[in-house]
């Protein structure tokens, strides 16, 4: 766990009181203009350094109490969840997708493009769906997997599907530019793999999936990385109503018109503060609305299967109760029965394996996630390349700026805050080749990402990290984003350098 200087006794808590009557000094934050808070000035921290996704914002911690559940929260995010009974952090399984949240967020980022996909390498975010290509929905095949598909299982339980047969092959794609600017340039000039832009294409033996029903011939696969997840708190105070607006300009516009999320019921269960319907706006795809059933709540329980007071059943399909519980290996090991083992899958009463009060610390801690401020807003090449990011018409998806709610709830201290996340939060096609489930999707916040490559060691960017760089994850922007494309290909290469200093300041 890392070191924060204005915090004593970070790894026990306890020791927080001692610290309370001899703070250290807040450093001096400079003179800036609003832009720079790019959370927002409660939700924004000055730091440029590996720890710059993983600090609390100040609406954190200028409160005491709320400091101490966000250090709880993320010892929960960070710890690694385990299949023994009576241990702390018990509950792993029987099935699951990682042991921990930290594995699939490495550093609190998202994990880089690789060749190879296996979920004990700390370097992979990836997560697996299995569709229906011929759906027009690409509906998930649900009865037999979960949304993200699980390839790890407890013994002596055995995964839906055997990782060693998930292949990814990275293919060639070449434009009708023969993947080169206007001025001839080839893309991508300085680096090794200059003009090369790549795509994955995910196959899954047939052999590996635990289901014998299940004809792979007839389905796709997909890898999607996991989002970054600082800065979500502010996200998801925006209001629905600023939301649904932003919405209806652009339909109203006639040109870059984004799909809103879906309108999603949540009960008191999923969202205690504002239960109701509420458009998606977190996931690739907007399928979940609020926070409070959005991408780290679900996730601490889909991911690990870890129960719950609210969920006190196991994230699995039927067909998964159906062939396990049929197993002979596994009801020899387990010494039940077909009916047993079935209605212990099944069960709605599992026995609670993280308290409520460490599910509520985690929520604090997953909120209150600062923003990194921007930087070098003032060096002429980046005031530059933020006229040319304007000018282009990026703005029309990459909306520059949101006012939070002035009535957040969860959060009270981020209410009312110019933030700069650089997203509209809805999703658009940019018919990329291969885009897997992800073909018409959300739009990226751009806050905070010039800061990968020394937080995460890595540029990869795009659903899948296809993109290596800015620069190919701009060459990547058809459909929609295809005007926006052709006008940074016509760019010079010092126009196109100073737009992608900026993106890398933001």
């Amino acid at each position: 766990m890392r070191t924060k200087d204005y915090i004593c006794g970070l790894l026990a808590l306890t020791a927080l009181t001692a610290c309370e009557n001899d703070p250290a000094p807040e450093p001096e934050k400079p003179e800036l203009g609003e832009e720079w808070y790019s959370g927002g000035r409660q939700g924004t921290v000055f730091n440029a350094t590996t720890a710059a996704y993983s600090e609390p914002m100040p609406a954190i911690s200028d409160d005491n109490d709320l400091l101490r559940q966000f250090l709880r929260g993320e010892v929960l995010f960070e710890k690694t969840f385990v299949a023994s009974e009576g241990m702390g952090y018990s509950g792993l399984g029987p099935v699951y997708i990682r042991n921990s949240c930290l594995a699939c967020h490495p550093n609190y980022g998202h994990g880089k493009r690789l060749e190879t996909f296996n979920t004990t390498d700390s370097r992979n975010g990836y997560l697996l769906m299995i569709y229906d290509p011929a759906s027009p929905t690409l509906a998930l095949a649900s009865q037999y997997f979960t949304g993200m598909t699980q390839t790890r299982a407890v013994a002596p339980f055995k995964a839906p599907i055997d990782e060693t047969g998930v292949h990814i092959r990275w293919e060639i794609f070449v434009d009708k530019y023969g993947n080169k600017y206007a001025d001839g340039t080839p893309y991508s000039a300085d680096y090794d793999y200059a003009g090369t832009l790549l795509y994955p294409v995910v196959t899954v033996d047939q052999s590996a999936i635990l289901f014998p029903d299940f004809d792979m011939s007839k389905h796709a696969a997909s890898i999607e990385s996991t989002i970054g997840i600082y800065g979500s708190g502010l996200l998801d105070a925006i209001s629905d109503e600023d939301l649904r607006a932003e919405y209806a300009a652009q339909q109203a516009r006639g040109y870059c018109q984004g799909v809103i999320g879906g309108d999603i019921t949540e009960s008191e269960a999923d969202n205690p503060y504002y239960p109701g319907t509420h458009p998606g706006r977190f996931t690739y795809l907007c399928t979940r609305a609020t926070l409070d059933n959005g991408p780290g709540a679900n996730a601490i329980w889909n991911i690990t299967n870890v129960t719950r007071p609210t969920r006190q059943y196991n994230y699995i399909t039927p067909k998964y109760v159906e062939i396990s519980s049929k197993d002979p290996e596994i009801q020899v090991a387990l010494g039940l029965t077909e009916q047993q083992i079935a209605d212990t899958l099944n069960s709605t009463s599992l026995p609670v394996e993280m308290s409520k009060e460490d599910y509520d610390a985690f929520m604090v801690w997953h909120r209150g996630l600062a923003v990194p401020a921007a930087r070098n807003l003032d060096n002429e090449a980046v005031q530059h390349g933020r006229q040319l990011f304007y000018d282009s018409g990026c703005t029309a998806c990459h909306r520059p700026s949101w006012t939070t709610r002035a009535d957040y709830k969860p959060l009270p201290g981020i209410s009312n805050q110019k933030i700069w996340p650089y997203t509209d939060l809805l999703r658009h096609d940019l018919d990329m080749k291969e885009p897997g489930r992800a073909r018409v999707c959300r739009t990226t916040p751009l806050w905070g990402r010039g800061l990968n490559p020394l937080t995460l060691g890595h540029s990869d960017k795009l659903h899948d990290k296809r993109a290596r760089n800015y620069e190919e994850a701009i060459l990547w922007h058809f459909g929609q984003a295809e005007e926006c494309r052709e006008k940074f290909r016509e760019m010079s290469a010092g126009e196109r350098a100073d737009l992608i200093k900026f993106l890398e300041a933001i």
